[in-house]
């Protein structure tokens, strides 16, 4: 185990951003994890667990308390069923399924961050969530100082969300189960339009998984969304908004603004998510409300390749990034009357001004 002080955090995020950490302890087992975690809370010490780094916003003034990187390896496959330690490469792992002949996160690949955290966001992509193969979750309870085991029903998934996210300073994620499909090397049914496009077939239809991995890797490099160091469309967190689920009222005057500002013929995306709730889509958003690809003349700039990512262009500062995303929101609010909710957690910031 490796204890620093006065640390920098800031390179351990996919943003480059953040100021350091008081103390900063890297753990490579289970037992080191809650060690750590079991000290910081007996003592009272603010805790910041960081995993991949690909979902943070830390402040400029960085964390004053222990940041805890989950550094633990781990990957047992035994037949379908597959289990990752917390701190195992997302990226690496779906590899090593699509390698394995099995189905179920193929279309998750290049998605950078650890496995732990996969279920904390209901990560999802390309028409597939974690949720639809998670069976089990092993996380250190804080409340009860209990190593569980929490099943998929008691995980609670949502859209983007889970009973980890809901209660953050409850639960420290140390392993994570999947039951996956053995479909003779094919992929699980292509969901996703744009995939089933690029790929030739039908919605519904299943391709090699190999052949899927490859696409979604393209689809996602060709929108900023593959981790490179020399291209700073990449210094991001991903997706920095989640899609807005508006009920039919809602959605009704959204689509009453749209045609106001678009034309009486525009229609706005519309996905089905659940009995009286519609999905839109933030980057469309986004783009008609005039945020392009691109957008900005500081550090902190709209992606070049995709509206729905904020970028770090090399020598931004996290005010930077979020003066750039009030904006945004700020922006689609007026056009649309719709709120857009970030997807990274911050630490020691706020969106709010």
């Amino acid at each position: 185990m490796q204890e620093l002080h006065d640390a920098p955090l800031a390179p351990l995020t996919t943003f480059r951003l953040g100021g350091p950490a008081t103390r900063l302890v890297t753990a490579t087992t289970d037992d080191e994890v809650i060690a750590v975690v079991r000290d910081a809370d007996d003592s009272g010490t603010p805790l910041l667990i960081i995993g991949g780094g690909s979902n943070l916003v830390i402040g400029d003034k960085g964390f004053d308390g222990t940041a805890l990187v989950i550094a633990t390896r781990g990957h047992t496959l035994d037949g379908t069923h597959l289990e990752l330690a917390a701190g195992e490469v997302w990226t690496d792992a779906v590899a090593r399924t699509v390698e394995a002949g099995l189905a179920g996160v193929e279309c998750l690949a290049g998605i950078p961050g650890s496995a732990g955290a996969t279920p904390i966001q209901n990560v999802g992509a390309y028409g597939q969530e974690v949720s639809s193969t998670i069976t089990e979750v092993v996380a250190y309870d804080r409340r009860t100082r209990q190593t569980v085991t929490l099943s998929n029903e008691e995980c609670a998934f949502s859209y983007r969300h889970s009973r980890f996210k809901s209660d953050p300073e409850r639960y420290v994620v140390l392993r994570v189960r999947f039951a996956l499909e053995d479909a003779g090397g094919l992929s699980g049914p292509v969901r996703y339009a744009e995939t089933a496009r690029v790929l030739g077939v039908a919605p519904g239809d299943r391709v090699p998984l190999t052949t899927a991995r490859e696409t979604v890797l393209k689809l996602r490099a060709g929108k900023g969304m593959v981790l490179d160091p020399e291209d700073h469309d990449t210094w991001s967190a991903g997706s920095f908004f989640t899609n807005p689920i508006l009920d039919d009222e809602s959605f009704a005057v959204f689509r009453t603004r749209v045609r106001a500002r678009l034309g009486d013929d525009a229609e706005p995306p519309a996905y089905p998510a659940g009995e009286g709730r519609t999905k839109t889509s933030a980057a469309w958003l986004i783009d008609k409300a005039g945020f392009t690809k691109g957008y900005g003349d500081g550090p902190a700039r709209i992606s070049t390749k995709h509206t729905l990512a904020l970028t770090n262009r090399g020598k931004a500062t996290t005010e930077d990034l979020l003066t750039l995303a009030r904006e945004v929101v700020a922006g689609v609010h007026a056009a649309f009357g719709v709120t857009l909710v970030n997807e990274p957690v911050t630490v020691g910031v706020s969106l709010q001004a």
